[in-house]
């Protein structure tokens, strides 16, 4: 029996892609940040965005081998931004604000066509909803939700910056389904990747998942063994209604 539905927010829920211009739109806003903070990083902005990139492969470097998430400060103190030394207690209380913005700005991000139709559906069989994100902002995932106009579909919003798991790590899916009060037998996963989302919600113990690939899947997936296929694969977010809906049956 079904009862749970549980979505991954960026690729799945949401387009999402990086591309030139975000790239350098992220860059400026962030020493824009930075200047207004009273810590100038005292570099142009192509030699602050080799630094940041250089930062962004040291934590990556750690949190990939651990399937870890740190907090914005963390992050962004001692990874990020270390280069430029900038005294941790002025640092310290803009990190959740620079994580935000760069969430935001580093990725272009838009609500997927029929969404909010798609989990009106569900809402009608009687499932539970939620959300299992991978981010490195404490908040982004919920303003998001907020703002596509869809964060009151969900019981629940598991985000790996506060767990401290990151997807494939099973232990981000059982807070998940522990807050949600479901097991893992009884709930659907759907994310665009074979790499976090598919393997993950496998051994954790999920029905069969979901997959719609996203313009990220690819570069995700990258050199990934394929321990688990998905049961099931879209084109558009609004198909995971019907399909859950003959699960249900």
């Amino acid at each position: 029996m079904i009862t749970s539905v549980l979505f991954d927010m960026g690729g799945t829920l949401e387009d999402i892609f990086v591309d030139a211009q975000s790239e350098w739109d992220a860059i400026e806003r962030l020493q824009d940040m930075l200047c207004s903070y009273g810590l100038n990083p005292k570099v142009d902005k192509t030699e602050l965005k080799q630094r940041v990139d250089q930062g962004w492969v040291r934590y990556g470097a750690y949190r990939d081998a651990r399937d870890q998430e740190l907090k914005p400060i963390e992050i962004w103190c001692d990874y990020v931004l270390t280069d430029f030394a900038f005294p941790r207690e002025a640092l310290a209380p803009h990190c959740e604000e620079i994580a935000h913005m760069w969430e935001v700005t580093h990725y272009h991000r838009r609500l997927r066509p029929r969404v909010a139709e798609m989990l009106e559906g569900l809402k009608g069989l009687g499932l539970k909803l939620g959300v299992v994100s991978n981010t490195a902002a404490l908040y982004q995932v919920f303003d998001s939700l907020e703002e596509y106009g869809i964060r009151d579909y969900f019981q629940d919003v598991t985000l790996s910056s506060v767990t401290g798991f990151r997807k494939p790590c099973t232990d981000i899916f059982t807070v998940a389904l522990r807050q949600l009060q479901s097991r893992p037998e009884e709930c659907v996963y759907v994310g665009d990747t074979i790499s976090r989302d598919i393997i993950g919600s496998n051994r954790g113990g999920f029905h069969p998942p979901i997959q719609i690939c996203s313009q990220l899947t690819r570069e995700k997936d990258q050199g990934v063994r394929h321990e688990f296929e998905p049961d099931y694969m879209v084109a558009d977010i609004y198909d995971v209604y019907p399909v859950v809906r003959e699960l249900v049956k």
